[in-house]
């Protein structure tokens, strides 16, 4: 199982040098506070598209939350729905009807779309940029979260695949310019927290009919940062000198003067970078690499060391394998249900991840407040059974059941590549299945899943906000987008499934609620819709000269309040 000394060392700093390039920054702020300063950091994955609505890969969100900002936020320690855009917001008792009161002095960045000077944000923006949310348009992939919601949307929805129809979507009305509320089709207490999602972020109309598609690379929105390049080597933002929040001393946000992030070809030249003092801080930081990341003991005499502190949380997501549902090879759930069964999930984490996991032990929905997951059981590994269920399908001893792509988004030798190659060898092992793991980007493996190449992919799911309904509506059918690798790109069709799930956002009592979302996680596991893996720990190295830096289960990382100041020796 999983190392426990990982939690020992967190926090702990290791005495010798400093970190970065950049100049001292000027002690201009209350509270001991700095500004100026770049913070560094790197990516497995490449950013190319900062269209809020295009992209839903955590790697991109991080980018997106500090140039865009939604109605609502959550508080990065509390996970608690907070006011951002919109000042305040009520809801009616039927749960059906949420009124936003829109902040006033927020203002878009300054761009060549207002003229130069960027203007302030009112409530028509905020119901421009949700009307395209909620678009049909091939290229935004955040529809989901509202079309089957909203009063009028899933209507927009059909009408607005090559045009914007006039009006946009009827329950997105406009009260006046700073009042805006939302009606939605039927009771959904839990509605504030979708608004809370990052793709969410509210952009002006004037940016969207300058550069339309090509806001990919233009974004324009109201966060703490503003794009300054996007290339083949990283990002690089530049702080809003203009942004509207202010930190408890009265400070204005941001402190950076810049955040750059670059791409790592592997985890070893990460690491490499971090102890050459080149960026400011590991993700994901493995186990194997821990004690050893800066060096020899002889580095450490010789003061080369960076001073640093390892931090941990408990990330709230889910690993898992996913099957294409309709494909030849997996519509038979015997055969979903062989693979499920066939696979030792404590051998996973111990021998091919060194004990760097928990393994599923319930369903789909991981850890989370108030979200009882003993309720739900998995299905634990029996070979005998597995081998039994690929018989009753016509594959006794894997015969005629063809070898097939694997398809895996992740760098050789990372974690995920590790977890998949132990799950090709127990599929191997005990079915007698060949399994070909073929790594890749997230972009190739959305292409696989698109034209059907892909039968079987590596994926997983990190919270957008902390509710079981952001991890069950992956498999409701009514987000099942033909030709397209976003939501339920699995294909999971079951009736009884959707009418409870349907059930369960309607209901406002929350204990009543979770316990009909916990039913729909075990129908989950008992019809074998994907392979629940494991859980993992969002683990971090940061450099001692970042202050401020706040982690959470989510995985975000908010780049707003954090300020450069060197310890001392």
């Amino acid at each position: 199982m999983r190392h426990y000394f990982l939690f020992a060392i967190s926090a702990i700093t290791l005495l010798i040098s400093s970190c970065g390039s950049s100049p001292e920054p000027e002690l201009n702020a209350a509270g001991g506070k700095l500004y100026g300063g770049e913070f560094k950091f790197m990516s497995s994955e490449k950013v190319t598209n900062l269209y809020p609505l295009a992209t839903s890969d955590i790697y991109t969100s991080r980018i997106n939350s500090q140039i865009y900002e939604p109605l609502l936020k959550l508080n990065v320690q509390t996970l608690k729905v907070e006011p951002a855009i919109a000042e305040s917001y009520k809801i009616s008792d039927d749960a059906k009807v949420f009124t936003f009161k829109i902040r006033k002095g927020v203002k878009f960045h300054d761009n060549e779309c207002f003229g130069g000077e960027g203007r302030e944000l009112k409530a028509d923006d905020v119901k421009y940029s949700l009307d395209k949310a909620c678009s049909g348009n091939p290229g935004n992939k955040m529809s989901y979260l509202l079309v089957n919601r909203i009063k009028g949307a899933k209507d927009y929805y059909n009408k607005s695949k090559s045009s914007s129809p006039k009006g946009g979507v009827t329950g997105i009305r406009v009260i006046n310019e700073f009042t805006i509320e939302i009606t939605l089709t039927q009771a959904f207490p839990g509605f504030d927290k979708i608004l809370t999602h990052t793709n969410l972020g509210i952009y002006p109309r004037e940016a969207y009919e300058m550069y339309s598609e090509d806001m990919a690379k233009n974004p324009v929105g109201t966060g703490p940062f503003l794009l300054e390049s996007m290339n083949d080597k990283g990002v690089t933002l530049k702080r809003n000198p203009k942004y509207w929040r202010k930190d408890e001393f009265g400070n204005q946000l941001p402190f950076l003067s810049k955040v750059v992030m670059t791409y790592a070809k592997d985890k070893k030249s990460e690491l490499l970078a971090f102890r050459n003092k080149e960026v400011d801080i590991v993700l994901e930081i493995p186990v194997e690499d821990v004690e050893n990341v800066l060096g020899s003991l002889q580095d450490a005499q010789a003061g080369k060391y960076v001073k640093h502190k390892v931090e941990s949380k408990s990330s709230m997501s889910m690993n898992y394998i996913a099957f294409a549902n309709e494909s030849a090879e997996f519509k038979n759930s015997s055969v979903r249900k062989a693979f499920n069964l066939a696979i030792n999930k404590n051998e996973i984490v111990d021998k091919y991840l060194l004990g760097e996991g928990w393994p599923a032990e319930h369903g789909f929905v991981p850890l989370m407040e108030n979200y009882q997951i003993d309720k739900v059981k998995s299905q634990n590994q029996n070979i005998i059974l597995a081998q039994e269920l690929m018989a009753s399908a016509g594959y006794k001893d894997g015969k005629g059941f063809p070898a097939i792509d694997f398809y895996v988004n992740a760098i050789e030798g990372s974690a995920p590549h590790k977890m998949c190659l132990g799950i090709a060898a127990q599929i191997k092992q005990n079915l007698n299945v060949d399994l070909n793991i073929v790594l890749c980007t997230i972009l190739e493996r959305e292409k696989a899943i698109v034209s059907g190449k892909a039968k079987i992919w590596r994926s997983g799911w990190i919270a957008d906000y902390p509710d079981p309904e952001n991890f069950l509506s992956l498999f409701y059918s009514g987000n099942i987008k033909e030709n397209s690798s976003e939501i339920n790109a699995f294909k999971f069709r079951n009736k009884n499934y959707d009418a409870l799930f349907e059930k369960a956002i309607m209901e406002k009592d929350e204990t009543k609620r979770n316990n009909l979302f916990s039913k729909c996680d075990q129908m989950i596991v008992d019809e074998a819709a994907v392979m629940p893996i494991m859980t993992d720990d969002f683990m971090i190295m940061v450099n001692s000269r970042v202050r401020d830096f706040i982690i959470n289960s989510m995985e975000n990382l908010d780049f707003s309040t954090m300020f450069i100041k060197d310890p001392r020796d």
